[in-house]
């Protein structure tokens, strides 16, 4: 397969995150004419907007894929339903968020999707494991992903794997 390459991240907080998190990096896979090329460690963050739920277990996976942008949405909503996201309001708790974070170097905007995705670059907890699978990550209209991450250098991250943690 010759496809583009795009990243997605992933995250969770409800019913055993950590599990949701790595069951949907496997489901990547089955995804049509997609391929996942590597994937990050696990993170756990402090939630973003509404404050009062639990803490995100977080990751990104860089996937080949020859669906185009709105064909990926499509089927990282789908994931999503699959997995039991109900969206009761901005920044809900949440079985399973997944973001379509880049796609190679475009930048493109429609109803539901815009890519770079436009919070990507004030979010720790996204560039972290971002620049861990791609550490000269260039965002399109931002620059590289390591100069966004410490300008988060607040945002406390911890690695989770294998039952282990560390804070970074």
């Amino acid at each position: 397969m010759t496809g583009q390459i795009a990243f997605v991240g992933l995250g969770s907080n409800l019913d055993g995150p950590r599990e949701q998190v790595l069951r949907a990096l496997q489901a990547l896979s089955n995804l049509p004419d997609t391929r996942v090329l590597a994937r990050s460690s696990l993170y756990r963050s402090a939630p973003v907007g509404y404050l009062e739920q639990p803490d995100f277990i977080n990751a990104v996976a860089k996937l080949e894929t020859t669906l185009s942008p709105p064909g990926l949405l499509s089927a990282l909503l789908k994931l999503e339903n699959e997995c039991g996201r109900v969206r009761e309001f901005l920044n809900a708790p949440r079985t399973l968020d997944l973001d379509v974070l880049l796609y190679d170097d475009m930048r493109h905007h429609e109803q539901g999707l815009t890519i770079p995705h436009p919070q990507m670059h004030l979010r720790a907890f996204v560039l972290l494991p971002l620049l861990e699978v791609a550490p000269d990550c260039f965002i399109p209209g931002i620059g590289a992903a390591a100069a966004a991450l410490h300008q988060c250098a607040d945002q406390q991250l911890e690695r989770v794997q294998d039952g282990d943690s560390d804070v970074v």
